[in-house]
């Protein structure tokens, strides 16, 4: 910022009246620069400054050097060299330390001030090149060079527009800056060089020494002043922004103030007319207190809540952080449950009515319902449903909580990440609040709702903690009955909730979190299933949506299996309901546009509605060595694959592809090495594996393949190969193997044999030890199919290979 006393020169001294030093003229510059510059001068060195030719400054002199300098021009011609220091934190500065370019000044006065230090008023006069060193002895002295301006020409425009706006900057900084005073505008009036005017700002402007020094040092005089007309659009830009920033803060400050004010006046006409709406509201949720149910412990923390409100000031922040708090806890439904509806028939009937099937999870529920009912009081089950997707697990939920009577609420945990959406936030955080679960039981209004966990073996985890860990709480009836939420800070009962969780795979559950679920395997549905369900639900459900009419279209059993078979491949109906819409949205379409059609669809309908039907894994026949069928599980339900080998002339070399994982892997390494040890089971010699590079590939290498239940069809593809034996027809097979020979059990056994009976499988092989499994499963899934159970890998050889 300019400096009041630098901008007029004026100096207070020994009591006499200020001196104006005044500005110079156009006469005065063309003067100076015909003045001679002497071949040597006595260099006075500045620490924090840097003079302008023509511009006139006062100078405090501490050093004795300096002094002395001072001293002996003032009683001589007067005139000395000015140069500013490189580094002003240097106190005895040697040449080196020294700005090779200076300025000319001539000593005006020099006063002895009251604190017994001098000072000296300079005016520039022109500048100069140090070329070299004459003498440091008592202070510096050193040859110089002219350092003359170049390009002047102050008629030219363009200069002229220089100094117009080199002008008008200064004028603008000195309108908005308080501590300047208006009438330093006067002097800039009074200046009419561009010359000047560049180094009268130059030297006033608020810059580092460096700044200043960089612009003495430009001796092109339009340069000079476009650099100094850049530095103040800088000081310009940030006086705006300042003055901007400190009005916004006033007026917010008087608003704020304004708001204050009116608050406490309404407050005292409220007070006058006897009415006082912040009591009002605290003594509202005190009656609403008193009709809680609740525990000890929860109402004395609610009076000592609701004090700390009467004694808070309405205008605080906190106050409404406080009255939230209390809001929550008369929200909470604490002890209050709805009456479970102990009509076993009913429920029984509600659960039919919904769903098709799945007699595990209604045998449960009735179950639960029976003990209830004898009882009168017992711990919630946690039930979790597992299986492919659109088998009606998260709809099921629905049904049972009709079925029990119960209120129906629902959660949805996957890509859930932060623990705090199950237990809540602290309440000293701002926009704090409690987790999902006490915020789903202060919807429904009761503590015993029906409570669904959907997906949560898709529950994430962040850097905001593990909420599976924080479900383990929630989930165990041993610790349910006293759940903590961090935002309430009290014991919550979720004993009497009925938690029904869902869950596509069990693999991504957290062991612990598994282990306090009951697991009811919900498996796919049969083709007869499938259509039974269409019938009963999808179809008069999709009617219902479109607004038709039954006798506007027609299902028959035929189209139907026809949709399940050509144009889904799914274990739940999730794509036949999309298909039956299809249909329906396209026979609505037929009569908006009073278009004839047949209300019986026929097979030329689906090609024209829905396209060409799937190409879908069906049995191939045996006619190719080498080729196995297998069973295999998937998220999505059970599917066949083909296990392809071939061999070729080689040193025994084992070549694995189809995107297959690890344990894939060393099942086939199983096989092949088994086969090597045992090969008089297969009739063959030995030698005979050293002579083949064996390949086994599993077609559809874009899908990732893994696990040990292709075991027994590994072995089986490897001994039709060797032994160019072909594999019995309608055939398939699943089972893990050990280099003993042994054939152990695996899973998702209900699931492959629904994948058999879509591709037309006859026969099944499978390990003795998931004959249990097969007990378990409903008669009418096995229809048509033939089990062989073994324990031994060479009874799957002689049971799979023909003779020829």
């Amino acid at each position: 910022m300019i400096n009041e006393e630098e901008l007029f020169g004026l100096i207070n001294s020994d009591n006499e009246d200020h001196e104006f030093i005044p500005l110079i003229s156009a006469e005065d510059e063309d003067q100076m620069d015909k003045e001679h510059t002497p071949e040597v001068l006595p260099i006075l060195p500045l620490r924090n400054t840097v003079l302008f030719p023509g511009v006139v400054i006062p100078i405090t002199v501490g050093r004795d050097k300096s002094i002395k300098l001072v001293q002996e021009a003032n009683k001589g011609n007067k005139t000395i060299g000015v140069a500013a220091q490189i580094n002003p934190e240097v106190d005895e500065p040697t040449f080196a330390d020294i700005n090779k370019i200076g300025t000319q000044a001539t000593i005006m006065k020099m006063l002895r001030m009251p604190d017994g230090s001098t000072t000296v008023i300079l005016q520039g006069k022109k500048r100069f090149e140090i070329k070299g060193m004459v003498s440091d002895t008592h202070y510096f002295q050193a040859q110089v060079l002219e350092f003359p301006e170049t390009n002047r020409n102050e008629q030219s425009k363009e200069q002229q527009a220089l100094f117009e706006s080199l002008r008008d900057h200064a004028n603008r900084i000195i309108q908005l800056s308080p501590e300047i005073p208006s009438e330093a505008s006067v002097a800039l009036k009074n200046i009419n060089g561009l010359s000047f005017l560049t180094n009268f700002i130059s030297s006033n402007m608020k810059s580092a020494v460096q700044v200043k020094q960089s612009l003495l040092e430009i001796a092109d005089l339009e340069e000079r002043a476009k650099k100094v007309l850049e530095h103040l659009g800088k000081d310009l830009q940030m006086l705006e922004m300042k003055n901007e920033i400190q009005k916004k803060v006033h007026t917010d400050i008087s608003k704020q103030q304004r708001e204050y004010f009116l608050q406490q006046q309404m407050k005292q006409i409220q007070e006058e007319l006897g009415a006082n709406p912040i009591k009002e509201e605290i003594e509202e949720k005190k009656q609403r207190a008193k009709s809680k149910q609740w525990s000890d412990d929860v109402a004395k923390t609610f009076a000592k809540e609701i004090g700390k409100l009467e004694r808070m000031n309405p205008q605080a922040a906190e106050f409404s952080v406080q009255a939230n708090y209390i809001d929550t806890l008369l929200d909470l439904p604490w002890n209050a449950y709805s009456d479970d509806n102990f009509d076993l028939k009913h429920a029984r009937k509600i659960l039919d009515r919904d769903h098709f099937g799945m007699e595990k999870v209604k045998e449960r529920i009735i179950e639960h319902l029976a003990v209830l009912k004898i009882k009168g009081d017992m711990k919630a089950p946690i039930i979790c449903l597992y299986g492919p997707p659109g088998v009606g697990k998260t709809s099921l939920g629905k049904s049972i909580a009709e079925a029990l009577g119960r209120k129906y609420v629902r959660m949805s945990l996957g890509g859930l990440h932060d623990e705090s959406e199950i237990r809540g936030h602290r309440k000293t955080y701002i926009g704090a609040m409690p987790g999902r679960i006490l915020q789903s039981l202060k919807k429904t209004e009761t503590s015993n709702p029906l409570f669904v966990l959907d997906e949560i073996d898709k529950l994430g985890q962040g850097v905001h903690g593990d909420p599976s860990s924080a479900m383990l709480e929630v989930l165990d009836p041993e610790q349910n009955h006293a759940f903590y939420d961090n935002y309430v800070e009290l014991d919550y009962d979720l004993s009497k909730v009925m938690f029904i969780a869902t869950a596509n795979s069990l693999n991504t559950i957290q062991p612990a979190l598994r282990d306090r679920l009951e697991i009811i395997e919900v498996n796919g549905y049969t083709v007869e299933e499938k259509v039974e369900i269409a019938k009963r639900h999808l179809v008069p459900k999709q009617l219902r949506e479109n607004g038709l009419k039954e006798n506007q279209i027609q299902f028959s059993d035929d189209i139907l299996v026809k949709i399940v078979e050509e144009y889904t491949n799914e274990s739940g109906v999730r794509s036949l309901e999309k298909r039956i819409g299809k249909m329906v949205r396209n026979r609505a379409k037929e009569i908006a546009l009073e278009e004839k059609f047949s209300a019986k669809l026929k097979a030329d309908d689906l090609q024209r509605v829905l396209g060409p039907s799937y190409e879908k894994d069906k049995y191939t026949d045996n006619d190719v060595l080498g080729v196995v069928t297998g069973l295999a599980w998937t998220p999505t339900g059970g599917d066949i694959l083909f296990i392809e080998t071939s061999l070729t002339k080689g040193s025994g070399k084992l070549t694995l592809t189809g995107n297959l994982g690890d344990v894939m892997k060393e099942s086939a390494v199983i096989a092949l090495e088994y086969l090597k040890a045992h090969s008089d089971i297969i009739g063959l010699d030995a030698d005979v594996f050293e002579k083949y590079n064996v390949h086994i590939h599993v077609p559809q290498g874009a899908v990732p393949k893994d696990g040990p239940s292709a075991g027994i069809t590994l072995l089986t593809a490897l001994a039709s190969a060797f032994t160019k034996r072909r594999v019995k027809k309608y055939l398939a097979m699943t089972g893990e193997i050990t280099l003993r020979g042994k054939v152990l059990p695996v899973g998702g056994i209900k699931e492959k044999i629904l994948a058999a009976k879509r591709a037309g499988i006859k026969e099944i092989i499978m390990s003795e030890r998931n004959r249990k499994d097969i007990l378990e499963i409903n008669e009418r899934y096995l229809k048509g199919l033939k089990f062989h159970y073994v324990t031994e890998m060479h009874e799957v050889v002689a049971l799979a290979l023909l003779r020829k």
